[in-house]
């Protein structure tokens, strides 16, 4: 077993400054003064899809500031159409993985897939199951090391799993909604990332009253980019889109230097 499978077994609470959150609305104002958000100075897009999956208890709505900056600067973005994160994890990856074949089939390119905190966690479990149509994976705040959060959202998660079990969901699935859940999408989450296939991004704050920053890393620390801002903010926060922008252009770039070198070897 892994490191990382040990870290994802664990769900526990975590002292945590939530109320340094009400500093999100700083976040949102900092990136509507910034030439970030206006595509200023970043590396333009490619028009590949790029899959926006949102977190806890939210829905695809908070993203829209995102999803138009992404056209913006040249890219197709998709909304994940998964509903509010507040259903088996199994089922919303499920349904990810539709999103992720309908853009594959559209623009006839591998897709990226940026994930906000859970959404994170269902963008890298997507990822592992279909990494033939998965160009990359940006994560923001999400603790896929493990669930340490704040003992308040943890009270929520627990909430959830109880009515995911009165609903009779997954009667075959006792865990559901935990990290020991025997579903195929957990298992992938808590299998080995194909970092060989897709380029893995791993963006997170020191400031996060929501959960353990350090079970929003990597082991590789190329891959991880520490930003200043609250857990909600980094939907919003100008260093975290001048990040996404150049790691979605880096992507971009290497994918053209495999295409060369599969067609030299041809």
């Amino acid at each position: 077993m892994t490191n990382l499978k040990r870290h994802l077994q664990a769900e526990t609470p975590a002292n945590l400054p939530i109320w340094r959150e009400f500093g999100m609305g700083i976040d949102w104002l900092s990136l509507h003064y910034s030439p970030d958000y206006f595509g200023l100075g970043l590396p333009k897009g490619d028009k590949s899809a790029v899959i926006l999956v949102p977190g806890f208890l939210a829905d695809d709505t908070y993203l829209g500031e995102m999803y138009y900056w992404l056209k913006r600067i040249g890219y197709r973005p998709y909304m994940s159409k998964i509903g509010r994160v507040v259903d088996c994890f199994d089922s919303l990856v499920n349904r990810l993985l539709k999103t992720i074949e309908q853009a594959y089939q559209e623009t006839g390119a591998k897709v990226h897939l940026v994930g906000h905190s859970m959404g994170g966690m269902l963008a890298r479990a997507a990822a592992t199951l279909n990494p033939e149509q998965v160009a990359s994976v940006i994560t923001l705040g999400s603790p896929f090391r493990g669930i340490r959060s704040h003992p308040l959202v943890l009270g929520i998660g627990e909430l959830v799993r109880k009515s995911i079990k009165t609903q009779g969901k997954r009667p075959n699935q006792p865990a559901c909604f935990t990290a020991q859940c025997g579903c195929k999408s957990m298992e992938a989450l808590n299998s080995h990332f194909p970092e060989n296939k897709i380029m893995n991004t791993a963006i997170y704050t020191k400031q996060d009253g929501v959960v353990d920053w350090r079970a929003c890393v990597n082991d590789n620390p190329a891959t991880n980019f520490e930003v200043n801002s609250t857990h909600v903010g980094l939907a919003f926060n100008p260093f975290v889109y001048r990040l996404i922008a150049q790691r979605l252009a880096q992507s971009h770039a290497k994918e053209m230097k495999i295409v060369s070198q599969e067609s030299r070897v041809a």
